[in-house]
């Protein structure tokens, strides 16, 4: 397994994360991904290990916080042999303050992912979303508090736009506090709108990219195809209005792609769509799910090896759209706006 720097810091991790979303299987939304048991838990951190994949992320709101407890149980007796990530920032409770990235909620937040999990720290400790509410030297005074406390290593963010990211990394350099090491942020071949502003942010910044939903809301599993109906067990039935819209002519335009390097490689769909990421700039690592092994065992099969130049343009010129304004118009004048990739 490879590992990589997490950004700008001297934090290394494995190219592959494991989120643990299906663990538990409580509630509507963060719960409707899986029914993983403590039991079942274990065994899928076994061959992760087995692998090589030691991190692990997780969140509050996942099951209502039984993934993360689900995940402490998973390693007990191993804290040291793991890498744990998880996240916090959207409702967690019926209380007023039970949301946001304000100091009490936070601190409250840390603290009850502490205990759910077992241990006495978090290696890395990410904000779920931007709270607009509350004044940014106030969420990094708290995050610089919890380092200093020793319960959080190091600090990201997830679904930050690229002002929201841009802010708070001034802020944290104006006083000193830590800075953002990190954004788990959706990216896939069927969505590319990381690739505008927040790739070209996080590479001059130093902010690694923890990729979710590498498989695009599990459209390229290689179960959908042109003519070909969605399986009826899939979970995107219940989930899909929950994800980024996708248009039909593009998944199928990149499907084509994809099997077309399938039939050169012998890989599957999903194992190229994951090497695909893997290849982009700044990707530090990507996070995989998995609700049984031979689902974990498959997304494993992405790493140890590489797309040849010629099947990484094919599959950008398949997945490529027009861009938002002003990058469509920034591409225009490249001399000036070079892109990343």
């Amino acid at each position: 397994m490879e590992h990589r720097y997490l950004g700008a810091s001297g934090f290394k991790v494995p190219v592959l994360s494991f989120g643990t979303g299906t663990f538990g299987g409580k509630g509507e939304f963060f719960g409707a991904w899986g029914h993983t048991d403590v039991a079942e838990a274990k065994r899928l951190v076994d061959i992760c290990l087995d692998a090589g994949l030691t991190m692990f992320d997780s969140a509050d709101v996942y099951s209502g916080g039984v993934a993360e407890s689900v995940l402490g149980e998973a390693i007990k007796g191993r804290r040291d042999k793991v890498l744990i990530s998880t996240k916090a920032t959207f409702r967690s409770g019926d209380d007023p303050n039970a949301v946001g990235s304000s100091r009490f909620h936070l601190i409250q937040a840390c603290d009850a992912a502490l205990k759910r999990l077992g241990t006495d720290y978090i290696d890395l400790f990410q904000l779920h979303g931007f709270d607009a509410h509350t004044p940014v030297q106030e969420v990094l005074s708290t995050l610089d508090d919890l380092v200093r406390a020793g319960k959080i290593r190091y600090v990201g963010v997830s679904n930050f736009s690229g002002w929201h990211l841009m802010k708070s990394l001034a802020t944290a350099e104006r006083y000193g506090y830590p800075r953002y090491i990190c954004h788990q942020a959706y990216y896939s071949l069927i969505g590319r709108d990381y690739e505008s502003e927040l790739m070209p942010l996080g590479l001059d910044q130093g902010v690694g990219a923890m990729v979710w939903s590498p498989l695009g809301w599990g459209r390229l599993t290689g179960k959908i195809r042109r003519g070909q109906p969605l399986p009826e067990q899939s979970r995107l039935h219940k989930t899909a209005e929950m994800g980024p819209p996708v248009a039909d002519e593009l998944l199928f335009r990149v499907v084509d792609a994809l099997d077309l390097v399938a039939a050169e490689t012998g890989k599957t769909v999903a194992q190229i769509a994951l090497n695909w990421l893997l290849q982009r700039p700044g990707v530090a690592t990507v996070v995989v799910g998995a609700r049984d092994e031979a689902q974990l065992r498959q997304n494993l099969g992405a790493v140890g090896w590489q797309l040849t130049a010629a099947q990484m343009a094919a599959l950008d010129a398949a997945s490529a759209v027009t861009p938002a304004y002003p990058y469509w118009h920034q591409r225009g004048f490249a001399e000036l706006n070079p892109s990343p990739v």
